[in-house]
């Protein structure tokens, strides 16, 4: 079963083909392109590449977020397109849950995303026998009450994503059983989104093609904000 992966959910945007479990190839583009010109010529020339059409897919997978408000319009959009003309089947993933897909060492796992300003969008999986279960849905919250919540669970707690380059010290310092993913896997990858992709059909578990906005856009809330600040 072939798999098509689309990431757009930072300013990396990222494609690949996986067939099972094989990865056939991904494409990685960090430019200052926009991903409305970048990304369908990615898609274009990853199955060109590969000698395959879009009709030789057989599951879209995109990233939903938490990220970038507009990447995610642009991911989301792009996939339901193919979609909807070609009938196929889909299922969105969430930002959070691609990356704990980069951990494959069976245990707990906290997927972390800087929000900025000691806030953070976080998960927590556990990989047991092959399968990713969900402990704690994708949340925005504070770093503070985000290591109130972990400090419940005693078992290893290992995280992923670049909230660690921002909160290292601060998780360290305040839970004691833990382990930190290397650098070069806490980015979100297609071949990981692919995976869950994949996982999520065989499981009877898809998601909707909708961006998963868990904080209101920065416009939105400065408006909000004016306005209260009007009436009070």
């Amino acid at each position: 079963m072939r798999v098509l992966a689309i990431d757009t959910s930072s300013n990396v945007a990222t494609v690949a083909v996986m067939e099972d479990e094989l990865l056939l190839g991904e494409y990685i583009l960090n430019h200052k392109k926009t991903h409305s010109q970048k990304i369908m010529t990615m898609i274009e020339q990853i199955l060109s590449e590969l000698e395959l059409t879009v009709q030789n897919i057989d599951i879209f997978a995109a990233a939903i977020g938490p990220g970038s408000f507009t990447g995610l319009r642009i991911g989301v959009a792009t996939a339901m397109a193919f979609v909807d003309s070609l009938n196929l089947k889909y299922t969105g993933i969430t930002s959070l849950e691609a990356l704990a897909y980069n951990i494959n060492t069976p245990g707990l796992i906290c997927s972390i995303i800087d929000a900025k300003n000691e806030n953070c969008y976080y998960a927590l999986y556990k990989l047991e026998s092959g399968n990713y279960k969900e402990l704690i849905e994708p949340t925005a919250t504070t770093i503070s009450k985000m290591l109130d919540t972990l400090k419940e669970y005693t078992e290893q707690i290992t995280f992923v994503g670049d909230g660690i380059m921002s909160y290292k010290e601060k998780i360290a310092s305040n839970i004691k059983n833990i382990k930190f993913a290397a650098d070069s896997i806490n980015d979100i990858n297609s071949y990981s989104l692919a995976l869950a992709g994949l996982y999520k059909l065989e499981n009877n578990s898809t998601l909707p093609l909708l961006p998963l906005y868990l904080k209101k856009p920065q416009a939105q809330r400065q408006l909000e904000e004016k306005q209260n600040g009007n009436t009070n």
